[in-house]
């Protein structure tokens, strides 16, 4: 079998990497989600079962299908979006905004509407807006230094030495320095840990015109514009070449079989995707495939056990993800930038790209990443028409 002569630690270790920066970073804000449509503890625990449940088998089968490393992921946008704008709305009423809003992304995945438009940006622009949504990890490596020096500095030596003389398992010694000294410094906050299996609970959606516009179609843009457009460059930045229309039409597909039981929006990953398709994987491009696989098996893992497992990742310090995080993306972002500027002709745009995007700006609900591609593709289009001849 092919996945198991491919399979290698530092593959495993990337998609525990993966999995462990995506619930750390964001699984606060899907439960804070939850709980503005008033849902119960049992009923958070089973967003957490459909969000696992689905990004498991989706990063499991498309990976497999297509033998590229496809990570899968919640819409962080997209629960942010929920927290300030479907208070008071009734749960059975969102689960209905939220079917519509997966039907649209399955519509636009499956007839191509929206690979035909991915395939009109340039690469320097995808890989500027990619590094620019990476910038913010790449910086928080040496940001954790102010509180945690000790745990950051010594996981960032380990990586040093480990890259010089074993640069294929750099991350996984990192991983384990940093668990090991926040362990010998009674760093690690296992006390009161239980464990439970989720169960799911159905919600019969229901329709209403409020929701319909205050959820479904802003869930929708968020998450293709924010989420799905920086997924497809991290994929193609990455070097892959992967048909784009299935990838987001099966997201869209597993949110409308899972979203009664609380998976709001599934899409293609950016960030956690990086660290799966990086050289950290594995150095061989056509074998990182087994890390999305690897993060697939501990998605489902993590969806099992729900908010549970969400508490044994938030019992690692902050500043240990925060640092294994940003050293898994350092060659990701290199590489996004030495893309980006490549082309004297787009080094400008591709520039600009990557500021607006490394910025952090939302405007009307939408992400940096939508608007840094947005403002490169507006320089590109005013300088090229500049160097033009009459």
């Amino acid at each position: 079998m092919r996945l198991l002569k491919d399979l290698s630690a530092s593959a495993v270790v990337a998609g525990f990497v993966t999995v462990l920066v995506s619930f750390t970073s964001s699984a606060v804000i899907v439960v804070q989600a939850a709980g503005t449509l008033g849902a119960t503890p049992a009923e958070t625990a089973s967003w957490m079962l459909a969000l696992g449940l689905g990004m498991g088998l989706t990063c499991i089968g498309l990976s497999l299908r297509y033998r590229v490393p496809v990570v899968t992921a919640w819409s962080t946008p997209g629960a942010a979006m929920l927290i300030t704008s479907a208070s008071g709305v009734a749960m059975s009423d969102a689960v209905g905004a939220f079917l519509v809003s997966a039907a649209l992304i399955t519509l636009f995945g499956f007839t191509g509407w929206f690979e035909r438009a991915i395939r009109r940006i340039p690469v320097s622009l995808a890989s500027g807006m990619l590094a620019g949504v990476l910038l913010r990890f790449g910086l928080d490596v040496y940001a954790a230094m102010k509180t945690q020096f000790g745990l950051v500095f010594a996981m960032f030596c380990v990586y040093l030495v480990a890259r010089r003389l074993q640069p294929r398992y750099a991350i996984v010694a990192t991983l384990a320095a940093g668990v090991a000294f926040a362990f010998f410094h009674d760093q690690l906050r296992l006390a009161g840990l239980s464990f439970a299996l989720a169960a799911p609970v159905f919600t019969m959606p229901t329709f209403s015109t409020g929701a319909l516009i205050g959820i479904a179609l802003p869930l929708f843009i968020v998450t293709m514009g924010s989420q799905n457009v920086p997924g497809v460059a991290v994929i193609r930045a990455s070097g892959y070449q992967v048909p784009v229309s299935p990838l987001v039409g099966w997201t869209g597909v597993a949110t409308l079989l899972l979203a009664p039981f609380g998976a709001y929006a599934l899409n293609l990953a950016a960030i956690t995707a990086a660290i799966s398709l990086g050289r950290e994987a594995h150095e061989d491009p056509a074998r990182r495939y087994v890390a999305a696989v690897a993060a697939g098996v501990f998605y489902l893992a993590v969806g099992a056990f729900g908010a549970t497992v969400s508490a044994l990742f938030a019992a690692f310090p902050k500043e240990l993800v925060l640092a294994i995080a940003g050293l898994a993306l350092l060659g990701t972002i290199g590489n996004g930038l030495a893309a980006a500027l490549r082309d004297d002709a787009e080094r400008e745009p591709a520039l600009i790209t990557f500021l607006v995007t490394a910025s952090g700006v939302t405007l009307f609900g939408v992400g940096s990443a939508f608007w840094g591609l947005v403002a490169g593709v507006l320089a590109l289009l005013v300088l090229n028409a500049r160097r033009q001849p009459a």
